[in-house]
């Protein structure tokens, strides 16, 4: 194989396996939230990819920033600080199992179960 025909092949070939990766990706919902499916996804993936690491660490800091906006806005009062762990996700979304996965929405599970283990009520 002469070198030009080495480049081609090698440049086909790096542009197939990136056409191919987002096929991997777990889908959002049909209406474009964040899934159980997807944050299972990045809790097994996360350990050994960086890329998906990055991404679960931004997602779960959002979620953490919402369920303290949300906790603020309703003026609650929490027995403890919010928290927040790849366990405690875990263990929240796998609550959800028995929902379709692809279809639930993950975020406002997450959430609830922040401010549910925070003992948050209104005032």
């Amino acid at each position: 194989m002469s070198p030009s025909q080495t480049a081609h092949a090698l440049i086909v070939g790096l542009a197939a396996a990136s056409l191919a990766a987002p096929a991997l990706a777990t889908p959002s919902t049909t209406d474009g939230h964040v899934s159980i499916a997807q944050v299972m996804h990045m809790l097994d993936t996360a350990p050994h990819d960086r890329m998906a690491q990055q991404v679960l660490t931004a997602y779960l800091a959002g979620v953490g920033e919402t369920a303290s906006i949300m906790a603020g806005m309703g003026d609650a009062i929490c027995r403890t600080t919010l928290s927040l762990s790849a366990e405690n996700v875990r263990r929240a979304v796998s609550v959800s199992a028995a929902r379709n996965q692809a279809e639930t929405p993950a975020t406002h599970v997450i959430v609830q179960d922040m401010l549910e283990r925070a003992g948050c009520n209104r005032r």
